[in-house]
């Protein structure tokens, strides 16, 4: 099989696709044929050895997936061959076939086409993990996405609409914002030329913002913070700007403030009663229209290699869907 592989952790161009073995499920693993996978931020990190998990060398990057069930292994029940499925794979999705966890499986919502489906995962699933149960965002709260035109940040989104808040999407040019008002954004900010916080107090009346999602931070994290109103809670989700911003805790005190990691993929195993429970809440949202995926692009395996560092240069907008059987 084909699959773009990383031998070394370094520049995210020296990663080549090579024909490789194919892999053999395990005990309680399922092998699926990838029909479809998609980019992540946590991608681009990954190979560069710059993420909190560093697989064994060599390996495929790609954290998510659509396709159809190969073979299972010893001790799977509940998944058979034929299955269409999406998963967090964690990596190994940029390739022709993947082993995951049956465990990380589930099954492809219906009207989901593959492609919806290995863009919907890891994104809504750390949106709405991040949201409701970290943030406990409420009807009628404001919310303030940074990075809004990136695939957290549409799911955010729309899922805070969904759940009945007010959104501010904040992001880096117009044709970014215009994205961010088409899948629902109330109000927007080009903090490129904008004051973020004044804006925020302009548009909140002075009260700020009740929750802030951000999975940026560089410099937009501290006058993030400084526009959250009183016991206003900040999402730490990434830090796509490259940067990992030192805050003066001085902040948090002045009004209370809370400052909340978010860390969806070690909640997947802590809590998978939970996670189980919001993808079924996000599939229903789907099959609602309430929420979905905006894809920007379709690349090849030979094409993923750019798409990663453009993802790494924030130069893409929504998601972009690997088609490894091209």
């Amino acid at each position: 099989m084909q699959a773009l592989m990383c031998h070394a952790f370094g520049p995210i161009d020296t990663l080549r696709v090579e024909d490789v073995p194919e892999p053999q499920p395990g005990p309680g693993q399922v092998l699926v044929d990838v029909q479809a996978a998609s980019l992540n931020f946590p991608d681009a990190l990954i190979v560069q050895g710059l993420y909190q998990v560093k697989p064994a060398l060599p390996f495929s990057p790609g954290a998510e997936l659509a396709g159809v069930v190969r073979a299972v292994g010893e001790g799977v029940a509940g998944v058979q061959p034929g299955d269409r499925v999406i998963a967090s794979s964690g990596h190994g999705a940029f390739a022709q076939c993947c082993v995951v966890d049956a465990a990380r499986l589930m099954p492809l919502p219906e009207g989901m086409d593959f492609e919806l489906g290995a863009s919907f995962v890891l994104t809504y699933g750390t949106s709405l993990h991040a949201l409701k149960t970290v943030a406990r965002l409420q009807p009628g709260e404001t919310l303030l996405v940074l990075g809004a035109a990136g695939g957290v940040g549409l799911a955010a989104i729309e899922i805070a609409k969904a759940m009945g808040a007010r959104v501010i999407a904040a992001a880096s040019n117009e044709d970014k914002l215009a994205l961010c008002r088409q899948v629902g954004a109330d109000e927007t900010i080009d903090y490129s030329r904008e004051d973020l916080r004044k804006r925020v107090d302009a548009l909140t009346d002075g009260r700020g913002a009740d929750v802030v999602y951000d999975p940026v931070g560089g410099p937009y994290t501290e006058p993030a913070l400084r526009a959250t109103g009183w016991r206003g809670r900040f999402l730490v989700v990434g830090f796509a700007a490259g940067e990992i911003p030192k805050i003066p805790l001085n902040l948090a005190l002045l009004k209370e403030r809370a400052i909340l990691g978010v860390y969806w993929g070690d909640s997947v195993r802590r809590d998978p009663a939970g996670h189980r429970a919001n993808m079924r809440q996000l599939a229903e949202w789907f099959a609602a229209g309430k929420v979905r995926p905006v894809i920007s692009e379709r690349v090849t395996l030979a094409q993923a290699a750019d798409a990663i560092a453009r993802l790494a240069n924030r130069q893409v907008k929504g998601k972009v869907v690997v088609l490894p059987q091209g």
